[in-house]
This record gives structure tokens, C-alpha cells and sequence, in this order.
């Protein structure tokens, strides 16, 4: 894997993200520190694992990438347009459209397989070198140490975690785990840096498994976070629930999540309603604080899902949710207000072709009602004078300082997502009223007439728990791998979306019968790699 010593490099040199205290983080930009340096003591090790907190959220400087890819913050709402969950309106500036037509993951010599690899391989060779360096040395172990070793296990059962639920068969709809390829696990941090083979399914989640539990023996016994950014006990035990899910170990699943939320507690209607625009909201575990200096502009994640964020892609391509689901929830469900079925289609370029005016919109038939309805939406929300509108549009996403370009913040994990894995995880035990409990839990503080009683089966439950975690984490990431977990299709066709924009991500056919859920290696690593041919490529 040529690429890996690039990675490593950078893992050692590059700009990495600074300090470790709260205000340093939120105030400081990125300090270069040398290779031979970088490892020398605990707090350039965290400086390290700051340029990893940074990577989530930044523009890539990383060989094999590029920097419209810009971390997690760009697959979020990337793998939510894929997945049917996040319905782009119109064809906007064309960023993410190719993504959402189901072109670019499979193709093997597009950037966006190719960063997601890189990226996330980035992730493991800094892994790598901190937990090396640690035991080659025979460093001590106390508290300060627990701590960035803890985050190094749990980056890279992260990052492996992201591999192979993209670049392999997904783990409940394979045939044998054991057997099926997976992607290569790397360890070294040293000369001469080849990497492997691929690895099966199976030996990667092994690892996995091995690296989340190890990082939360030495996150319990470890000095505590600055802030959010870092991978916290609580964090480390959502990742865990998450591998778990994603595997059908239904009780580990459930165990964890009920761990990694505790001392998080549900938003109330005036915290869920202002924005997601920071991680100092009461039920985020983990998310991204974008410092000034570094922010990513327009390739930001308010840049895709920032209703008010002053760029092309908001302005002429705001986000919508899937109308049906939208109308299925209950008027008592506060949660309907983050949608706005009723704004007007202000875009003459909308693709389902009602926009630009009263006599498109099917919703008015006046234009001096359907502007001012658009005045009225751009007033609310901070919006500008170039913002479009469009019915059933978001405003979940808002930025602290509307119809600017201004950052704000990321959230990768919320206790919201512990309740509804707790959920799945025992309705998938057929533990029927522990499952509701746990629906109750959530859908019931969105909603106050929710009864979650009404649902008596483990299919009732598991039909309701779709569509509570598509309405609940909207713009979250998980729409892509959910669909994979269950083995559900792909169907846009009462969505709202436009299948001249979506062509192929209009409709797929489900996983276990649909190689086209498995995203292409990129053509760079078939290339480097002396343990890759193109036969261990994906085939479709």
C-alpha cells in the first residue's frame, strides 16, 4: 500500500490539530511538528490524535484524497443522499449529485471511493503508530496515557468499522463472513509499509471487536476528555453498539448503547429546534467543534444540510425529507417542524417541475401568497434573498449565525441513536416490551401521544424503528447502512425525489441480491498494492 507511507508521513508531519484543552481547540490553528517528535512524549501523541479530531470535519490534505471530500462531515449527508434519507430537490452546483445517482462508488477511479479509503486507512496508520511506539517502548501506562491510547483503539475500530461496512458485503446479508473478502488490516508502522491482502469479513470485525474493547478498558481507567471532539468512554461504548448492530449481536447491541448514553439526556423541543448547530447540545456524545481558522467553507457539512448557510448548494438545493414518511407522523410529534411541507417551490430548476412560481406550485394559487409565504420562510430561518424554497424542505440544520458561511459544529453521535439501537437490538431478540420501553423512550419525548404499546410484534416494532431512525437521525449518515442491515431496497418512487435526478439511485434492489451496495477499491490501491490484483476488485 504505497499510499500508506504517504499517510504515515502525514500522520507524523503534517498540520496537526493542536492542544488538547477546550479553548485551545475552539481558538487555535493547526501547528506543523516534526516525525521525530511526534511520538516523543504523551502530549505531542495527543496532538496526533488531534489531527485526527480535525480529519473528521477537515478538507484533506491526505495523498489519495482531495479536499471536496472533506472527512465524515462529507459522507454524512453523502451516504443519507445514497441511502434515500437526505432527497436533494434539485441538480444544484452538481456536488453530491453523482453520488446520489449511484455513479461514483462504483467506479473505481472516482474520488469518492477513493477518499473514503484513504481517509479512513489515514486513521489507522495514526492508530497504529501511537499504540506501537507505546508498547515497543514500554511506555507507562497512567491515566493521561490510558486516555490517548483508549482514543487510538477506538479511532481505529472506527475506521475499519467504516471500511467494511462500505468496501465488503455487509455482515447479516453475506452467506459466510468467514469467507467473504473484507479489506486489508494493517498493523505496521515500519519499513517497508506493504500492505496485505484482504482479509475476511469475519477476521476484520474480530479485530474490530478487539480494538472497542480494549479502548474502553483504558478509557475507564483514564484521565477524562477536554471536550467532544475526543472519543470519550461513552463515545467508545456507541461505537461499540454500532459494530454490534451492524453484526446482529443483538444483546452486545443493547448493552452498549444503554452505556454509551447514560449521563446524556434527551434535548427538549427548544434545544432540538435550534439548530444542531453545536456538540454542547445535552444529548451529543461526540461531534466535531470546527474552529474558526479551520473551517471548511463550501465544503463544509452546513455547506449540504445548513438551510440557512450561504452557499450555492443551500441556496439553489434545499434538502427535503421523504414525504411520505414525513406525513405519517402525528401532529403531536414536535419533530414535524424541523420539515416545511408547505414552502413554496421558489426554483424554476427544481427537478420534480413545479417550481418558480404559483402557477407550478400545485400548493398556491396566487403569487402574492406563494412570495410571501417565501418572505416569511427566509425572515424565520436567517435566510437570504438567494435562498430557493421548496415543499417539505429541512431546517433542522441551522447555523448559529444565519446567511453566512460562518462553522458550526458536527455531530457524529447522539444518545437519540443509543435509544433506537436498544431498541432494534431487543425487537431483534423478539424482547418485545424492552423494546418498547426503549421506543417509548425516544419517540415518546418527540411526541406526546406517542404509544409505543401500539406496536406488539417484533415486525410492527422493526417497521416503526425505520421509521423513527429516518426521521430521528436525518442528516446523521446512517440511511446507506441501515438499508444494508436490513436488506431492504432502495425505492424513491413515493418519496418526493425526482428520478430524473436520481436515474440509478431512483431504485435498487436490495443488498443480499444487489452487488452494487458494495463500493469499488480504488484503482490506486489495486495498482499499488503488491497483494491486490484486479480480481480482488468488487465486481459487479
Amino acid at each position: 500500500m504505497k499510499r500508506n507511507i504517504n499517510i504515515l508521513l502525514l500522520v507524523l508531519s503534517v498540520l496537526l490539530t493542536v492542544g488538547c484543552a477546550d479553548d485551545f481547540l475552539d481558538r487555535t490553528p493547526t501547528d506543523a511538528i516534526s516525525a521525530e517528535a511526534a511520538l516523543s512524549s504523551p502530549d505531542n501523541m495527543m496532538l496526533v490524535l488531534n489531527g485526527l479530531h480535525r480529519q473528521m470535519y477537515a478538507q484533506s490534505p491526505l495523498p489519495g484524497a482531495s479536499w471536496s471530500r472533506t472527512g465524515q462531515s462529507h459522507f454524512m449527508p453523502s451516504l443519507d443522499a445514497m441511502g434515500g434519507i437526505v432527497i436533494h430537490t434539485s441538480p444544484g452546483n452538481g456536488w453530491m449529485r453523482s453520488d446520489l445517482q449511484w455513479q461514483t462508488h462504483i467506479r473505481s477511479d472516482y474520488s469518492t471511493p477513493r477518499n473514503l479509503w484513504y481517509q479512513r486507512y489515514h486513521f489507522i496508520a495514526s492508530a497504529n503508530s501511537i499504540i506501537n511506539k507505546v508498547e515497543e517502548a514500554g511506555l507507562t501506562k497512567d491515566a493521561q496515557m490510558n486516555n490517548i491510547l483508549g482514543q487510538a483503539h477506538a479511532y481505529r475500530a472506527w475506521a475499519y468499522h467504516q471500511l467494511v461496512m462500505t468496501y465488503a458485503k455487509g455482515y447479516l446479508v453475506s452467506a459466510d463472513p468467514s469467507t467473504q473478502p473484507g479489506v486489508p488490516l494493517l498493523f505496521a508502522t515500519v519499513a517497508p509499509y506493504t500492505s496485505e491482502a484482504r482479509s475476511s469479513v469475519q477476521a476484520i470485525y474480530d479485530q474490530i471487536e478487539k480494538d472497542i474493547d480494549q479502548a474502553i478498558v483504558y478509557l475507564d481507567d483514564a484521565s477524562a476528555p477536554n471536550n467532544k471532539s475526543h472519543i470519550s468512554l461513552n463515545a467508545a461504548y456507541g461505537i461499540k453498539a454500532r459494530i454490534a448492530l451492524s453484526k446482529g449481536d443483538w444483546s452486545a447491541a443493547a448493552s452498549a448503547a444503554a452505556m454509551a448514553r447514560d449521563g446524556y439526556p434527551l434535548m427538549d423541543e427548544a434545544a432540538y429546534r435550534s439548530g444542531f448547530n453545536t456538540y454542547d447540545l445535552s444529548e451529543v456524545i461526540w461531534g466535531g467543534r470546527v474552529i474558526d481558522s479551520e473551517t471548511n467553507y463550501f465544503a463544509a457539512y452546513f455547506y449540504y444540510l445548513g438551510t440557512n448557510f450561504n452557499g450555492s448548494q443551500n441556496r439553489s438545493n434545499p434538502k427535503m425529507i421523504n414525504n411520505q414518511i414525513y406525513d405519517g407522523l402525528a401532529d403531536t410529534d414536535y419533530r414535524k417542524k424541523l420539515w416545511l411541507p408547505l414552502a413554496p417551490n421558489t426554483n424554476a430548476s427544481a427537478s420534480n417541475g413545479e417550481g418558480g412560481s404559483s402557477a407550478t406550485d400545485p400548493n398556491y394559487d396566487n403569487d402574492d401568497d406563494f412570495w410571501a409565504a417565501w418572505g416569511n420562510i427566509v425572515e424565520t430561518y436567517n435566510m437570504t434573498t438567494g435562498h430557493h424554497t421548496h415543499p417539505y424542505m429541512s431546517v433542522k440544520f441551522l447555523g448559529k449565525n444565519g446567511g453566512t458561511i460562518d462553522p458550526d459544529d458536527v455531530p457524529y453521535m447522539r444518545s437519540a441513536e443509543m435509544y433506537l439501537i436498544e431498541a432494534e437490538a431487543y425487537a431483534m431478540q423478539n424482547m418485545v416490551s424492552e423494546a418498547q420501553t426503549a421506543l417509548q423512550a425516544i419517540a415518546g419525548a418527540r411526541d406526546s401521544g406517542y404509544d409505543a404499546s401500539a406496536f406488539g410484534t417484533r415486525d410492527a416494532l422493526m417497521a416503526e424503528i425505520k421509521i423513527q431512525r429516518h426521521v430521528e437521525l436525518w442528516g446523521e449518515g446512517f440511511g446507506f447502512h441501515d438499508k444494508i442491515r436490513w436488506d431492504d431496497d432502495l425505492d424513491q418512487s413515493a418519496s418526493g425525489a425526482a428520478s430524473v435526478l436520481y436515474q440509478d439511485g431512483f431504485r435498487q434492489d436490495k443488498a443480499s441480491e444487489n452487488p452494487k451496495w458494495v463500493w469499488r477499491i480504488p484503482q490506486e490501491e489495486i495498482d499499488a498494492n503488491p497483494n491486490l490484483t484486479e480480481d480482488d476488485q468488487n465486481k459487479y
